[in-house]
């Protein structure tokens, strides 16, 4: 009978090895969600009270999920940094299987100003309904830097939908609007999406600048100051769609990158299909491809990373291993032996060369030697002192007091017994 393999992952059977295997990724998937769904049964089993001192805004990335659905996330290293900066636009990767398909989930769009323009654009006819009726509210940039300046209103605002879509346009001024509510975790981050369409800005004048459209609403009426450049309500929609049944990956100046690829109710074969799709893309912008992943893992929330993909090699390239360079602690004597006699070479003589000329330079006083000299003196001092002591002492004793009167020490002994 053959051993057993201790390999953590299995490669596949055919082609190259730099890609994954789809019954290791499904054996992974099979015992993540086996082990989620029995510790949730045990932990409902034991409390059933729901802690009201825990903050559900401040948590962590991973405990975060719509509709307190149990996330699954993909966690890739890299033997190399992804990018050198954070990005505040999250990339978005298609998935056969959404996230945010949910029909009851609710939807909060940030948009340019002015606003009305963009809720003319969703209560149009040809808008479809299905996705407008999700659109609960329409916000654009300003209103939203005057009515949620405290960190309460933000919390609410944060507690009220459960997707925030903004404006790619807009998008990199969120973070200092919204601040650390929305950007403390991954788990509401607005998700940035085109509403400009397949509309393209007018030409530049003679002054090089772009005249501004003067749009109209559904009802015929001029729009207050105009309005920038705005897609066609099918586009528009399509565009929505698009990002909303895409995985998105926030990438930043590290090795390790996480993206939420499924939840814990779905079955394995759908979390294995987001994540390849999920790996197909990430290999697309990732240095070397997939020979510059380290190791690919999923998990849960609060579970162990399980391997679906391990790297035979820790780098890329043979020219990033540096190798170190011992020194001999002590020079050893290299020796000719020719006819029973021992001959120096010239490296030896060279050598002692250079020791003849530093015997003969003057040495510096050492710190050490220093210290010696001074506590020489030191000992010298004190000795010396004692010795005055005991002759002052030896004088005034023999001095004897006279008949009911003590006898006085004089001056000198008095200032060597002081002393």
């Amino acid at each position: 009978m053959a051993p057993a393999s201790s390999a953590l992952t299995t490669k596949p059977q055919s082609g190259t090895p730099y890609q994954l295997d789809t019954n290791q990724t499904l054996r992974a998937a099979q015992a993540l969600l086996k082990h989620i769904s029995t510790e949730t049964k045990r932990t409902d089993e034991q409390s059933t009270k729901r802690n009201l001192l825990a903050n559900d805004n401040t948590g962590s990335d991973e405990e975060a999920g719509e509709e307190d659905e149990v996330p699954i996330w993909l966690s890739v290293t890299t033997k190399k940094h992804i990018t050198d900066q954070k990005r505040l636009k999250p990339k978005a990767i298609p998935i056969p299987h959404s996230l945010h398909n949910s029909p009851t989930s609710r939807i909060c769009l940030i948009t340019a100003s002015p606003q009305r323009t963009y809720k003319d654009l969703i209560a149009h006819p040809s808008f479809p309904t299905t996705l407008s009726a999700r659109i609960n509210r329409v916000i654009d940039i300003s209103k939203l830097k005057s009515k949620y300046k405290s960190y309460e209103s933000r919390r609410q605002l944060f507690g009220e939908y459960d997707i925030f879509l903004a404006d790619d346009r807009v998008i990199t001024f969120l973070p200092k609007v919204l601040g650390k509510v929305f950007y403390g975790t991954t788990a509401k981050r607005p998700i940035p999406v085109s509403l400009t369409g397949n509309a393209k800005p007018p030409p530049k004048n003679a002054e090089g600048r772009r005249p501004v459209e003067k749009r109209q609403d559904s009802k015929g009426r001029p729009l207050p100051g105009g309005v920038g450049l705005v897609g066609e309500p099918k586009d528009v929609a399509r565009e929505i769609e698009k990002t909303l049944s895409a995985a998105l990956v926030h990438l930043s100046p590290s090795t390790t990158t996480a993206v939420r690829v499924g939840l814990a109710s779905w079955t394995p074969e759908k979390v294995v299909q987001n994540v390849e799709a999920v790996v197909d893309g990430l290999v697309k912008i990732i240095p070397k491809g997939m020979r510059g992943v380290r190791a690919i893992h999923i998990k849960g929330p609060n579970t162990m990373a399980l391997p679906v993909w391990l790297a035979d090699e820790l780098w890329e390239d043979e020219a990033d291993v540096l190798e170190k360079k011992w020194a001999p602690k002590e020079a050893e004597e290299p020796k000719m032996i020719e006819g029973g006699k021992e001959k120096k070479n010239k490296k030896r003589k060279s050598m002692d060369a250079v020791e003849e000329v530093d015997a003969e330079k003057p040495k510096k006083k050492s710190k050490q030697s220093g210290d010696d000299d001074l506590a020489k003196e030191i000992a010298l001092r004190k000795e010396k002192l004692r010795k005055q002591k005991e002759d002052a002492i030896v004088e005034a004793g023999a001095v004897q007091p006279a008949d009911g009167v003590k006898a006085k020490k004089n001056k000198k002994s008095k200032a060597a017994i002081v002393a």
